[in-house]
């Protein structure tokens, strides 16, 4: 399979291009981005055989089987349907879309393409912690604490430039948008089978240049079964670092520290029966992991998609509750039409 990237993201190299040097039967074939310059270098610096003078000539390109889209948040879903229009799979970053109704549009466009096209398009939304063994064995260390009352999701990391494109209203950007998102997908999966949370509550910090941003939120939920949830989100606050999980039941407590990137470094605990107990979860790069799944996925096994689309619009659903609980408007779409 060969992958094209749109643009010349600082993020592409990780969550890519390394772990396509570990797996065999992908290629980095190919970039884009606006600035030709910057794409020629970019490509010189990883090895990138082409280069294309545009988005549209990299995603309508013959020899390119998948495109990896880390554009910024508003033009994820506009260059996604793109892709797909022009048959190609997708693994898109995080967050999928600007809202719920971007991400639907999104899931219809590759319906669409799929009959145009007379073959299955897989499109995979890049939350690659769901891909890495830690969270498995957390479902199986939830058995030992629960019934489980409350989970807890931070994802919080300074961000003091705020001319940053993290911080454009106009690009879906928003503290809850790019750290957020990690966190009420993280409720969202921490217990297999618990329904899907509805927003009771949000708070956000604006940004002052823009209060329309959020430089940092605060979103609590409840699930169907009555257990209770807090995400918490920051690009700049008093948290210079807080990417951490708790899952609280009534025989203990399952916490773990980095549950986004674990094969850095992580640390799982678990406190149940008056017992304290610290583990350790093998694995690859969680990109290494996602890139497989995304593979396995292209070549026929559906189950191997843990981040569909329909999984997307449950979390951008959330995310717009939160939203309008907070009082801010929802991020702008970039798709027309």
């Amino acid at each position: 399979m060969r992958i094209g990237i749109l643009g010349a993201a600082r993020i592409a190299p990780s969550a890519l291009i390394k772990p396509a040097r570990r797996t065999t039967g992908v290629v980095v074939a190919a970039v884009a981005a606006r600035e030709p310059a910057r794409a020629a270098a970019f490509a010189a610096r990883h090895a990138i055989p082409t280069v294309h003078k545009s988005y549209e000539a990299l995603v309508d390109s013959p020899d390119i089987d998948a495109i990896y889209n880390p554009l910024p948040n508003g033009l994820h879903a506009q260059w996604t349907v793109r892709a797909l229009q022009a048959g190609k799979h997708v693994l898109c970053e995080k967050p999928f879309a600007a809202n719920a109704d971007e991400a639907r549009r999104v899931e219809a466009a590759r319906r669409e393409a799929e009959s145009i096209h007379g073959r299955p398009l897989v499109v995979m939304e890049a939350f690659h912690y769901r891909y890495h063994p830690l969270l498995p064995r957390l479902h199986e260390l939830v058995g030992e604490v629960g019934p489980v009352r409350r989970v807890e999701a931070s994802m919080c990391f300074p961000l003091p430039r705020f001319h940053d494109i993290r911080y454009r209203y106009d690009l879906a950007g928003g503290s809850l948008m790019d750290a957020g998102c990690y966190a009420l997908h993280f409720l969202r999966h921490a217990r297999p089978g618990s329904g899907e949370p509805e927003v009771t509550a949000a708070r956000a910090k604006p940004l002052r240049r823009d209060p329309r941003v959020d430089r940092a939120m605060t979103v609590d939920v409840r699930f169907p079964d009555g257990a209770v949830g807090r995400a918490r989100a920051s690009l700049w606050s008093g948290a210079v670092l807080d990417i951490s999980a708790r899952i609280t039941g009534e025989r203990g407590e399952v916490r773990v520290f980095n549950f986004v990137m674990p094969h850095t470094y992580h640390r799982l605990t678990l406190v149940a029966n008056g017992r304290r107990r610290r583990l350790r979860v093998e694995g690859d790069a969680t990109y290494t992991h996602q890139l497989r799944a995304f593979i396995a996925a292209v070549h026929g096994d559906a189950a191997a998609n843990l981040t569909p689309p329909a999984d997307a619009i449950a979390t951008m659903t959330l995310i717009d509750a939160a939203y309008a609980a907070a009082g801010l408007p929802l991020r702008p779409a970039g798709l027309t039409g």
